[in-house]
C-alpha cells in the first residue's frame, strides 16, 4: 500500500496498543472457552509480575526517550527524528518488545497458556502491519540516517 504524499505518518494497520489489548482479550476469550491452566500459582504470579514490571519499565524508558527527543510516540503522528539512544541503542522496537513481553507476563501471571500463546500472533501482526510500514516510512523520510541506524541496531533483540 502506497503512502499518500500529504500524510506524514507510517500508515500502520491499527494503533499498536489496541493490537496489544486485542491479543490479551482474545487470549482470555479462548481461555474461557478452552481452559489450559498453567501450574504453580505462587511462582507463576511472581514470575508474571516480575516480567510485567520489566516490560513496563522498558515501555516507559522508550516513551520517555521519544519525548526527550521531541518526536511523537503515536504512530498516527509524524516522526521528527531518528531516535537512537536509550533502549533504542539495543532494539529498534522496544515498545513492541515490551508489548510482547507484557502479553507473556499477563498470561503467566493469570495462568493462561492461551494468553501466553497470543504473543506469537501479536508479534506477527506488529511485524507485518506496523513495523514494516514504520521502517518504510522512516527510510523514506530520513534516508541515510535511518539506514545507518537500521544497520547498527537489531529490529527486535
Amino acid at each position: 500500500m502506497m503512502r499518500a504524499p500529504d500524510r506524514d505518518n507510517a500508515g500502520v494497520i491499527a494503533h499498536p496498543p489496541l493490537l496489544w489489548l486485542a491479543a490479551v482479550l482474545i487470549g482470555f476469550g479462548i481461555e474461557a472457552l478452552w481452559p489450559v491452566a498453567l501450574p504453580g500459582q505462587a511462582a507463576r504470579i511472581a514470575v508474571g509480575f516480575a516480567l510485567f514490571a520489566a516490560a513496563f519499565a522498558v515501555f516507559l524508558w522508550a516513551w520517555q526517550t521519544f519525548r526527550r527527543a521531541g518526536t511523537n510516540v503515536q504512530t498516527q503522528k509524524p516522526s521528527t527524528t531518528v531516535v537512537s539512544d536509550g533502549p533504542y541503542r539495543f532494539t529498534r522496537n522496544p515498545i513492541y518488545l515490551a508489548m510482547a513481553a507484557g502479553t507473556v507476563a499477563i498470561g503467566i501471571g493469570a495462568g493462561s497458556l492461551w494468553v501466553v500463546a497470543m504473543a506469537v500472533p501479536l508479534v506477527a501482526v506488529l511485524q507485518a502491519g506496523v513495523i514494516r510500514r514504520e521502517e518504510r516510512y522512516l527510510e523514506a523520510k530520513f534516508g541515510d540516517a535511518y539506514r545507518a541506524y537500521r544497520a547498527r541496531v537489531r529490529r527486535w533483540i
